[in-house]
């Protein structure tokens, strides 16, 4: 009888001591796993990613609002309706915290609707590689309306953003060129933006192209070329100016006369407009 008390009380520290062991194991298995997902997590985790273009604008918040409030108290009271704090948060949501690579059209599309507003029939003036004198022209002048001098295209000219997938989700450093990948935060604003502007132009309507470029003045792959051209409605618009201007100076590459010109006129005769071409609009 003591011999089998004995041998149950070994079986029971047997069972105890199998069952620490298990338990011990169990706990260190369970630091090393999360210490290897903790680890992994931490390396596998997107890291602020170097690309080719300059990294977001500093104090983008700022520099947004400011331009909002600034464009309806001086240029257009009559919007005093558009809540600019609701629009910088709408264009912030469509980037922060988003692969730079991977931002499509549904991301912008409250900020479109927030920001858009009509345009006077007869003043939209498009542009390609003529940025500067077509903005000294419309500063100067008033009569006609450039995507830049809407809101959605003051509140973003010239400015750049982009986000990432890590703390802080916004990349101040740099932000993917168009040549890098094709989605990124600012061509799909303004291929969107692009698109808005030319569905509402309405009455007769200016391009101003640059008739010094080597390459040709009318480029398909221009924002103008492969968007715009091909959004101007024909039962909105009724005539198309071609404004074509020479580098002061430089060389006179192309006249309405010239191959470039020739396929953009056969693209608008195509789409039932009016063409009229200007060398040197004055």
């Amino acid at each position: 009888m003591p011999f089998q008390q004995g041998s149950a009380r070994t079986r029971q520290r047997t069972v105890l001591l199998v069952g620490v062991a298990v338990l011990l194991a169990a706990l260190v298995l369970a630091v090393v796993l999360a210490s290897l997902l903790t680890h992994g997590k931490h390396e596998g985790s997107p890291k602020m990613l170097q690309w080719k273009d300059r990294g977001t604008t500093k104090n983008l918040q700022e520099v947004i609002l400011g331009r909002c409030y600034n464009y309806i108290a001086e240029r257009y009271p009559e919007l005093g309706d558009k809540d600019c704090l609701k629009i910088w948060e709408s264009l912030k949501d469509a980037f922060i915290y988003k692969n730079p690579c991977n931002i499509t059209s549904e991301d912008y599309q409250p900020l479109m609707e927030l920001a858009s507003h009509p345009i006077p029939c007869n003043k939209s003036l498009f542009w390609s590689k003529t940025y500067d004198l077509v903005h000294r022209y419309t500063k100067s002048s008033q009569n006609f309306v450039t995507l830049e001098d809407t809101l959605l295209g003051y509140i973003a000219d010239r400015i750049s953003w982009c986000g990432d997938p890590s703390a802080p989700g916004i990349n101040y450093e740099s932000c993917p060129k168009r040549s890098e990948c094709e989605s990124n935060p600012g061509s799909v604003f303004w291929k969107m933006a692009s698109k808005m502007f030319a569905e509402a132009a309405c009455g007769v309507v200016q391009v101003m192209l640059n008739g010094s470029i080597e390459a040709g003045a009318f480029r398909s792959s221009s924002i103008f070329g492969s968007i715009e051209v091909f959004n101007l409605n024909p039962d909105k618009v009724s005539e198309v100016h071609i404004w074509l201007m020479h580098d002061i100076g430089g060389p006179q590459s192309e006249s309405c006369s010239g191959h470039s010109i020739q396929r953009l006129k056969d693209i608008l005769e195509e789409r039932n407009f009016r063409i009229i071409c200007e060398d040197n609009y004055r």
